[in-house]
């Protein structure tokens, strides 16, 4: 319920109708093979279904924590994932919190955002800020929804990614997420 008010609330930050399901989830967790990371951030972890997810495949010893813009949303993922490390904070302020873990950069950014449902300008800062988070052979790994496809934010945003980094995979659809969605896992 808290997922449906906040999106009436704030459309362009909530950007979906649900959270995300459980499968596409532990899909883009699967994607990032958690095993071997040393420092993932995760931007707009809504209600924290996948950080439940990454706090169940993270290393104990890798530095972990996420960045969610919405109030309601860092409290709901707090009660629901205890041992996660959340802040009440903008994704553009990635490079801040790095400092705030003693890391320069990440290997592994995970995002929830929706892309597909911000404007151009915001979309460009967004990712460039994940892309100069990123080390070198960096992982950025992000939901997007299939509606998205048809629409210009989501192919602007596909054709970013694709000028941006030097390898982009699209992994199969979750037909089962409400609605429908994949992953894109970029390397920079």
């Amino acid at each position: 319920m808290i997922f449906l008010s906040q999106l009436f609330k704030s459309p362009i930050e909530t950007g979906a109708i649900a959270p995300t399901s459980k499968k596409l989830s532990q899909l883009i967790v699967a994607s990032a093979n958690l095993s071997n990371k040393r420092c993932v951030v995760e931007l707009g972890p809504g209600t924290g279904v996948f950080t439940r997810e990454i706090i169940k495949n993270i290393p104990e010893a890798s530095e972990y924590f996420s960045l969610e813009i919405n109030e309601e949303f860092v409290k709901e993922t707090k009660l629901n994932n205890p041992k996660a490390t959340v802040y009440h904070a903008s994704a553009k302020d990635i490079k801040k919190y790095l400092t705030k873990h003693n890391q320069v950069k990440s290997d592994c950014i995970i995002s929830g955002l929706p892309w597909g449902a911000l404007a151009e300008d915001v979309q460009v800062d967004l990712l460039d800020e994940v892309y100069d988070s990123l080390e070198e052979g960096g992982e950025f790994l992000t939901i997007a929804l299939l509606q998205g496809l048809v629409f210009p934010p989501g192919r602007r945003f596909k054709k970013a990614i694709k000028e941006k980094f030097r390898k982009v995979e699209k992994t199969k659809i979750v037909w089962s997420n409400i609605p429908p969605g994949f992953v894109y896992h970029c390397i920079k």
